[in-house]
C-alpha cells in the first residue's frame, strides 16, 4: 500500500515531528554525554535547525523541554505542530531524476546544475513548470557532488555498534520466482540485521515490495527481539514515508538513511544478502515450493541455522552475542501498546455524506464530522477495525452499505452509533 499522507501541510507537520524527536531521543533513550540533559540540550540550542520550509530557526534550549514533556505525555502525537503552514516549500525531484543527476554527474564529472537541469528537462525525467533550476542545485550541493572527484568514492570506516539493538539495519532483496495456483510470480526479500550480534531479527518473503510490508517484518522484530535504538535503511518508498516515521517515533526508534544510491553504507545487511544467496537461495529449486507459506516457512527454518552458527566476523553465533546482552534490551510494554504504534495515520474531510474514502473505498463515518478534517487510524489489511481518533476517542468507520443506508433500521440490524458520545475511550 503506497502512503497516504498526501495532504502537503500534514506531511511538512510529520518532518517537524520527526525533527523534534531526533532533538529529544537522546534524552528519552537515555544515551546523551553530557553531565545533565539540560547540558545537551544547551549544546544543541547553539546550531540552527532548517525546517520543512527551508527556513533555519534557532531554539531556546526550554523549548526542546517542552518537546520531551510532550512526547512523554502523547507520543509523536505531541510532537506535531498545531499550526502548519506549507508555503515556500519546494517540490521534490522524483526518484527517476534523482538516478539520473547522479548517472550524469559519474559520466560527465563536471557537468553543472544548470546543464543537468536542462537535460532532465529534455528528457522528460522532470517538467520545468514543477521542478526549478534551484532545487537541482541544492540537491547537487546537499549531495557533495559539485566537485569533479568520482561522486561514487566515499571515505569509509569499519564501524560496529557496542550493544545488541543499538542499530537495526533493514533493505529488500529482489528474489526467487515461485509458481502459485499455476501463476509465476517474482518474490521480494525483506531482512532486518542486528547491527552488533548480526541476529537477522526480521525476515520474510512477499510479492510485492511496499511500505506495509516492510512494517508488519518491523514489528515482529521488535516484538521477539526488541526495541532498537535506531534503523538504518535506504531511501526507497518503503523505508522512507510519513507512517513509517510516526510509527519509528511512537516506538522511541532514530530514522536513519544511507546516502542516496550508496548500498555499501549498509555492509551488515548487504552482506547477510549475499550469505543468504550463497549458502541457500543459489543452490534452492523454486518448482519445489508451492506457496509463499511455504517458502516463508522454509526461511524460518534457515534463519533459524544461521542465528545459531558460528559467525567468522564476530568469532561466535549471532544468539550468544545478542543473548549475552539480554538485560539491555528494551522490549515493547505490551501487544496493545505495540499495535497501537503500528497504526497507520492519515487524514480525510469527511463529505456532505458523511463518507470518507481511502484507497477509493467509502467508508461511513459518524455525521457529526460532516466537513471537518479527522485523523483516521487503521492497518491496511484489518480495515473493519479503522477508527476516527478525535479528543482521545474512537469513533469507528464501517464500509459503506448504500442499499442498507437507503432501509429503515430495524431492531436486528448492525449498526454502528453515529452519536459523538458513541466513541470508544482511547488507549
Amino acid at each position: 500500500m503506497k502512503d497516504t499522507f498526501n495532504d502537503k501541510s500534514y506531511s511538512d507537520a510529520v518532518k517537524i515531528a520527526h525533527l523534534r524527536f531526533a532533538v529529544i531521543a537522546p534524552v528519552i533513550q537515555g544515551l546523551f554525554t553530557e553531565p545533565t540533559k539540560t547540558a545537551y540540550y544547551k549544546n544543541v540550542a547553539e546550531k540552527s535547525f532548517k525546517m520543512p520550509n527551508g527556513r533555519e530557526i534557532c531554539y531556546n534550549y526550554n523549548t526542546f523541554e517542552k518537546w520531551e514533556a510532550d512526547y512523554k505525555r502523547n507520543g509523536m502525537d505531541g510532537l506535531m505542530p498545531k499550526s502548519r503552514s506549507d508555503s515556500g516549500t519546494s517540490r521534490a525531484l522524483p526518484d527517476t531524476a534523482v538516478a539520473e543527476i547522479f548517472r550524469l554527474k559519474e559520466q560527465f564529472p563536471r557537468i553543472n546544475a544548470t546543464l543537468i537541469y536542462t537535460k532532465l528537462i529534455a528528457d522528460g525525467f522532470i517538467k520545468q513548470s514543477e521542478v526549478s533550476v534551484s532545487t537541482v542545485q541544492r540537491f547537487i550541493k546537499k549531495n557533495d557532488l559539485k566537485t569533479a572527484r568520482n561522486p561514487n568514492i566515499k571515505d569509509r570506516k569499519a564501524f560496529e555498534e557496542e550493544f545488541p539493538c543499538n542499530m537495526y539495519q533493514a533493505d529488500t532483496c529482489h528474489s526467487i520466482y515461485i509458481t502459485e495456483n499455476g501463476i509465476k510470480r517474482k518474490t521480494y526479500l525483506f531482512h532486518i540485521v542486528d547491527d552488533n550480534s548480526r541476529l537477522i531479527v526480521g525476515a520474510r518473503f512477499f510479492y510485492n515490495d511496499n511500505a506495509y510490508n516492510f512494517q508488519l517484518v518491523l514489528k515482529d522484530a521488535v516484538a521477539r527481539h526488541g526495541l532498537c535504538t535506531k534503523l538504518y535503511t535506504d531511501n526507497g518508498s518503503s523505508y522512507s514515508n510519513g507512517q513509517l516515521t510516526l510509527i519509528l517515533g511512537s516506538l522511541g526508534i532514530v530514522e536513519i538513511h544511507a546516502p542516496v544510491r550508496d548500498g555499501a553504507a549498509k555492509a551488515k545487511v548487504e552482506r547477510s544478502f549475499r550469505t543468504v544467496k550463497d549458502t541457500w537461495l543459489n543452490g534452492f529449486d523454486p518448482s519445489e515450493v508451492e506457496s509463499l507459506e511455504q517458502l516463508n516457512r522454509l526461511l524460518v527454518d534457515y534463519v533459524r541455522m544461521r542465528n545459531n552458527t558460528v559467525n567468522r566476523d564476530i568469532g561466535e553465533t549471532p544468539m550468544e552475542r545478542y543473548a549475552r546482552h539480554i538485560d539491555r534490551i528494551r522490549f515493547p510494554k505490551s501487544r496493545e501498546w505495540l499495535d497501537e504504534c503500528f497504526m497507520n495515520r492519515i487524514r480525510r474531510k469527511v463529505n456532505n455524506d458523511s463518507t470518507v474514502s481511502i484507497d477509493s473505498i467509502s467508508y461511513d463515518a459518524p455525521m457529526q464530522f460532516i466537513r471537518m478534517k479527522v485523523e483516521i487510524r487503521f492497518l491496511p489489511d484489518d480495515m473493519k477495525n479503522a477508527y476516527i481518533l478525535y479528543e482521545g476517542k474512537r469513533y469507528p468507520l464501517r464500509p459503506t452499505n448504500k442499499v442498507e443506508n437507503s432501509r429503515t433500521k430495524r431492531q436486528n440490524t448492525f449498526s454502528i452509533d453515529y452519536s459523538m458520545n458513541g466513541g470508544v475511550n482511547g488507549v
